[in-house]
């Protein structure tokens, strides 16, 4: 359907906007003084009706009872020659849309949260025993599901399962393309219990991409078995220096493997399990170990107080602009180049010289206050203080429930990007 009255061949069927008297695509008003001189007059000449006003008189309305096509030449015929027309009711309701019922809209909407959610969940969550599968992907929305709420127990990535991975209930993942602000979901997740094959060993990931899914997806399905093979290459390395190596080459490889522009900011967390030397007893001691680029963080429960493990590498931190000025960039807006919010990440090839991928990274030894490790990507920070988000799912058993609950709570508190959610419960040692 046209939107202007530019084309006036017979026949053409017009946009109500291009038949509203007064309206911008409304036809020019025939000028009664044509010996005017004064073309930006928005009047006609001496003694005529401004455009649009009360009194206009239509010019030979179109009768209700001649055909269709008929009715709609005639419409044709009236714009060439005068400024005003009268729509017979029939055709007016060819160019007028119904109303749009929002308020009724949002009733619907919010009367049936809790029906998606249950949709989503996971048997384990419903109490309902299965056989192990495949996790679902973090970068595929849920069938029919408008708010596409993916709650996820099992372990693996989140864009694949690993073979033989069962039901894990320390590690709860809930995800949300948020689709009334974001198109596509660019988060991408991993989490392995038992991880290299030693009890209560975890690696755990989120990966928040920008500028396409690409770099994160690829992160995705590549970095634990890049961080294994560091490992087993380098096994006298520190953790702390085998996390910095597995970002770095993550990020060579995303260079070469992955064609395009896109990057992912990134938050892993390692536990490591191991027999230490206490006097004359031997004991076993748990030490997680995080590395983060950008602002994906992990926040740590210590006896109920919130402690981050992160940093977050933004365009307003005076260190990171100092970096990016003696390597040739700037920052304007808080964004490197004026383009990128994060000036750390893994990818963003176009600007690479600037946005690094070495990490921040710490080092905790885990003791018998710590119970609850918190991975989330900016769409739950943005929305949700550090303490805020322990006290949200400290009591909550369910880890599954616990990352729905604070999916939620960013859905609720008007996040408007792609949001992960990770809550790991620290098990005590056996």
């Amino acid at each position: 359907m046209s939107d202007t009255a530019d084309s006036k061949a017979p026949g053409d069927v017009l946009s109500a906007r291009a038949l509203r008297p007064g309206s911008p695509n409304a036809p020019p008003t025939a000028d009664a003084n044509p010996d005017s001189t004064s073309p930006d007059s928005e009047t006609a000449g001496a003694g005529s009706e401004p455009v649009g006003a009360e009194g206009d008189t239509a010019v030979a309305p179109v009768a209700d009872g001649v055909p269709e096509a008929v009715a709609l030449e005639a419409v044709a015929q009236q714009i060439n020659n005068s400024s005003t027309i009268q729509l017979p009711p029939r055709l007016q309701r060819n160019f007028v849309p119904p109303p749009i019922d929002t308020e009724n809209a949002c009733k619907d909407h919010d009367s049936t949260i809790g029906t998606k959610i249950l949709s989503t969940m996971s048997p384990a969550t419903l109490g309902v025993e299965q056989p192990a599968a495949k996790a679902p992907s973090a970068l595929a929305e849920a069938p029919g599901n408008v708010e596409s709420l993916v709650l996820d127990s099992a372990g693996g990535s989140g864009n694949h399962a690993q073979s033989g991975d069962a039901a894990c209930p320390h590690i709860g993942v809930a995800f949300s393309k948020n689709r009334r602000y974001r198109r596509t979901m660019e988060d991408a997740h991993y989490h392995k219990y038992d991880f290299d094959g030693v009890e209560g060993q975890s690696l755990m990931a989120i990966f928040d991409g920008h500028a396409g899914r690409q770099a994160a997806q690829w992160c995705g399905d590549n970095f634990a078995d890049i961080f294994l093979g560091l490992r087993a290459e380098h096994p006298d390395a520190l953790i702390p220096d085998i996390l910095n190596r597995a970002f770095v080459e993550a990020d060579r490889r995303l260079a070469v493997d992955v064609k395009t522009h896109s990057g992912c900011t990134a938050v892993v967390a390692f536990v490591r399990v191991e027999e230490v030397l206490d006097g004359d007893t031997v004991r076993r001691r748990r030490t997680l170990f995080c590395a983060n680029v950008g602002d994906a963080r992990a926040v740590l429960s210590r006896g109920g107080v919130a402690k981050r493990l992160t940093y977050d590498h933004k365009g307003e931190d005076p260190n990171e602009i100092e970096r990016i000025s003696e390597a040739g960039g700037y920052v304007f807006n808080g964004r490197v180049n004026g383009v990128l919010a994060v000036t750390r990440a893994l990818g963003d090839s176009s600007l690479k010289q600037f946005v690094i991928g070495n990490p921040y990274t710490t080092e905790t030894e885990l003791d018998d206050g710590d119970d609850i490790l918190i991975l989330a990507c900016d769409g739950l920070w943005d929305v949700c203080t550090d303490q805020a988000a322990v006290d949200l799912v400290r009591e909550e058993k369910d880890t599954v429930i616990a990352s729905e609950i604070l999916l939620q709570h960013a859905l609720s508190n008007e996040s408007m990007d792609n949001i992960t959610t990770m809550v790991f419960r620290i098990p005590a040692l056996p």
